[in-house]
């Protein structure tokens, strides 16, 4: 008895000095892992009108594809490889995931290239591809858009910089862009990349922007309204801007009608988050749109489903504060970035 009690404790030591000092994220998950709405009512997909079931079932399974990270945002599918990609801010790098493979790192530095000690949020946020079908990085750390100047398929940490300045005065942090057909981007600049964000003494703008970055390279100021602006998405027909605002105490998302010169001319509050809607975990934030305009944004407690009429249709409950999301091949599947996680929904 006392050798096998001996053998069980090695065994037990074993395990633990194994697995120590290993940070690396979990990839493959059990099949526990994979959560429907039957079985767990934390994680759960509740349909809210029927008008949902033409995107989704409520019985779909909310896959978690990997784990261990500190916050996970900017999904980003790429079609040429079929994998994805997607920031992890605090650790200041980018993964890469693909079906049937372990996740890998695929870039770092990503979003803060200095030597100094940087903050909480130095690492890239959003991540869009161009018009010539380059990585654009929105790097917090480095308070920049940037290119990254090398291929694909074969990450390099160089880049080159988009924009940095607004009237010689430095960008909070930018956070999250959406591509225009005609090559410009539009992008958020909120101070979630600053130390102390609206009061850090390093803030140069005494307003956190929305802008516009023309093909020709400059940089202009769409609306200094909001407080914290975040997620941003073009409708499908390109007329329309969508930009939430992740203020704790004003939960909005806004619509914006642009003129010909890509600039507003028109303003709704496209939804505001009642009282009772803020009491989950989270703020409004990335969103996509899908080509029959359907909005699919990160808001309290998960993912939001808005139809074009403004009306929350289903609600995708992650368990924790969500952050992004993001289409997959033939906007069949949805990427949920979401605290620590990544994670899957199958759609129709």
């Amino acid at each position: 008895m006392k050798a096998i009690k001996t053998i069980t404790a090695l065994l037990v030591i074993l395990f633990i000095f194994t697995n120590c000092g290993n940070n690396a994220p979990a990839i493959s998950e059990s099949k526990s892992d994979r959560v429907s709405s039957k079985q767990d009512t934390t994680r759960r997909i509740e349909i809210l009108q029927a008008e949902a079931l033409k995107l989704l079932d409520s019985s779909a399974v909310i896959e978690i594809l990997a784990k261990g990270f500190k916050w996970t945002e900017g999904p980003l599918y790429i079609k040429d490889g079929d994998f994805l990609i997607f920031s992890d801010i605090p650790n200041n790098k980018i993964y890469k995931w693909k079906e049937g493979a372990d996740t890998s790192l695929y870039l770092m530095p990503s979003g803060y290239t200095g030597t100094a000690p940087k903050g909480k949020e130095p690492g890239s946020n959003g991540l869009i591809l161009n018009k010539s079908g380059q990585l654009v990085l929105m790097q917090q750390g480095d308070r920049r858009l940037a290119t990254m100047d090398a291929p694909l398929g074969a990450p390099q940490p160089r880049f080159k910089v988009l924009a940095d300045k607004y009237n010689g005065k430095r960008l909070n942090s930018p956070n999250d862009a959406v591509l225009a057909a005609n090559g410009a981007i539009y992008f958020t600049d909120p101070p979630y990349g600053l130390d102390k964000r609206l009061e850090d003494t390093a803030k140069q703008l005494n307003f956190q922007g929305v802008f516009y970055l023309r093909p020709d390279g400059k940089l202009i100021l769409v609306t200094d309204e909001l407080k914290y602006p975040n997620g941003i998405a073009l409708s499908p027909d390109g007329r329309y801007l969508y930009v939430d605002n992740s203020d704790p105490a004003n939960k909005l998302w806004m619509k914006y009608e642009l003129d010909g010169n890509g600039l507003i001319k028109n303003k709704t509050i496209f939804y505001r988050a009642i009282a009772d809607e803020g009491k989950d975990n989270g703020s409004p934030d990335g969103m996509k749109i899908n080509e029959a305009g359907y909005l699919f944004t990160a808001g309290p407690g998960g993912i939001w489903i808005f139809n074009p009429k403004a009306e929350v249709i289903a609600r995708i409950y992650t368990g924790q504060a969500t952050s992004n999301c993001a289409f997959g091949r033939d906007h069949k599947e949805l990427f949920i970035t979401s605290s620590a996680y990544l994670m899957r929904v199958k759609l129709k």
